[in-house]
């Protein structure tokens, strides 16, 4: 098992990409946290992945609850390994229609809480002398898309922030890097019009979007110690949209 005995927190854990990395997680060893504000979804996630999984309702853009609950953790599991900034929103709409609501609602869970939940953690990281931050971005971060000038804004802040953090915490055996998905097919992208995924799928050379297990694959290679030489990198997991 490649993660055995680590602790790995995952934030928006309850379903998509985070409750795929969970499964994938578990099954390689690991003690798996779990933070959501969605606390019912949450809960039956954890049930149904089984193994040593926990659940915490966290709403990662409040610091206080983002301190309380890492200092839970930290005080039933003692480390933590592994950090997956995963949980994120949209808010799409176009620049000229988009209010200042719209704008800061993304940036607050996306990027501020990226930041938070980051600078917590990594205080117990520095103790350590170890750890694993991989943090999920977008192809959108990189390339822009009309009626997502907040979500691109708030995943390429992550990617900035993913190589600042990079270069700050090599010195401590800590590895930063960040994962750029494509399309994946999950409950966020589950509503989006056939003919507009059609569109999509004609600008991704493997012909096929992703799957949350396809990023699970990535993390749990970016977390691992076969990823020791590998930080402040950005990976685009697309299948060929952005090359």
């Amino acid at each position: 098992m490649v993660l055995e005995s680590k602790v790995t927190f995952i934030t928006g854990g309850a379903s998509g990409i985070g409750a795929g990395i969970a499964k994938k997680f578990i099954q390689e060893g690991t003690r798996v946290i779990i933070c959501d504000v969605d606390a019912e979804t949450g809960t039956k996630t954890a049930q149904q992945i089984g193994g040593n999984i926990h659940f915490y309702k966290m709403d990662i853009s409040d610091e206080g609850e983002v301190k309380k609950t890492v200092e839970t953790v930290i005080n039933e599991f003692s480390r933590i390994d592994i950090l997956i900034n995963n949980a994120g929103i949209t808010n799409d709409r176009l620049l000229l229609r988009m209010t200042k609501q719209d704008w800061e609602s993304v940036i607050g869970i996306n990027l501020t809480g990226t930041f938070l939940v980051t600078k917590t953690i990594m205080r117990y990281m520095i103790k350590q002398r170890y750890g694993r931050i991989v943090n999920i971005a977008s192809v959108i971060g990189l390339i822009g898309n009309p009626g997502q000038a907040n979500y691109a804004a708030s995943k390429a802040g992550i990617i900035g922030f993913t190589k600042s953090c990079a270069k700050e915490l090599a010195g401590r055996n800590i590895t930063v890097n960040a994962i750029a998905p494509g399309f994946i097919e999950t409950r966020m992208t589950g509503n989006i019009p056939a003919e507009i995924k059609q569109n999509y799928l004609k600008l991704i050379p493997l012909r096929r979007f992703g799957l949350p297990e396809d990023v699970a694959n990535l993390a749990l290679f970016l977390s691992s110690d076969r990823a020791s030489y590998i930080t402040g990198q950005v990976v685009c997991l697309d299948g060929g949209m952005v090359m």
